[in-house]
């Protein structure tokens, strides 16, 4: 595991307390430090909205994305189990047994055979879940459940602390806002995908790249992309730039 890249990453998870602090920008680095830190092939992230009602808002790829969508949707699969109990669940063969066999199915189409679900909790209060999936079937090393766990509290800390620091703000609105703000940034992502003929998760890699170039939040590039406002750059390559290497606005 790459010490240097863990003490990166727990700095950028505390980080919370600057004026721009943005939410969603946050949750997708703990999802993309996980895979990248952990060798997993795929981390997801579930948050409880205000009515306790868990939510997707962010993923480290769409096959994960889509994954916890059909989790929820089926009200069935290890990350809710862990939500529920406030406790780790782990599945290392998702084919071998019948405890969740929707959520197995569609798993083993998406190419994930086994999975570790991490609570985000402090002391009595659970608010999510961080999941890490991967390719291959097989016990997770007890190093990866405890690193995974300890970037699942320290995100969970830094978030429970933010509404802390922003005392007109309470936890249920900050999330509402995250998912509020996740609609948008997949408006802008779907259609940039269609405009430069990209994946998706290419498409939200160009997001997020320009919004820290701008230092802009991410869902107010998003906003303003969807309504037409503000143009981003096409990367080299796109077969769907114009002469000027801007994305065409209608």
């Amino acid at each position: 595991m790459d010490g240097q890249l863990l003490s990166a990453t727990f700095v950028e998870l505390t980080d919370t307390m600057v004026a721009d602090f943005d939410l969603i920008d946050f949750l997708h680095v703990l999802t993309t430090r996980s895979v990248e830190l952990l060798d997993v092939s795929a981390a997801g992230l579930l948050l409880a909205d205000p009515r306790g009602e868990l939510r997707v808002v962010a993923a480290s790829s769409e096959a994960a994305r889509v994954l916890e969508l059909f989790q929820l949707q089926s009200d069935e699969g290890p990350c809710l189990d862990c939500f529920r109990s406030g406790r780790p669940v782990s599945a290392a063969d998702l084919g071998a047994g019948q405890r969740w066999p929707q959520f197995a199915s569609a798993a083993e189409q998406a190419g994930f055979c086994a999975v570790q679900a991490l609570p985000m909790r402090l002391r009595d209060q659970v608010i999510g879940a961080l999941n890490l999936f991967r390719a291959t079937a097989g016990p997770f090393d007890p190093e990866v459940v405890h690193v995974g766990q300890a970037l699942a509290d320290v995100a969970t800390i830094s978030l429970l602390h933010d509404r802390s620091m922003r005392r007109t703000d309470t936890l249920n609105e900050q999330l509402q806002t995250a998912l509020n703000s996740r609609v948008v940034i997949e408006q802008a992502k779907g259609k940039l995908a269609e405009r430069l003929g990209i994946d998706v998760d290419q498409a939200f890699t160009l997001l997020r790249d320009q919004a820290r170039n701008r230092n802009q939040r991410l869902s107010d590039l998003a906003r303003a992309f969807v309504d037409g406002t503000q143009a981003i750059p096409a990367p080299s390559g796109s077969p769907r730039a114009n002469r000027a290497g801007r994305i065409r606005q209608p």
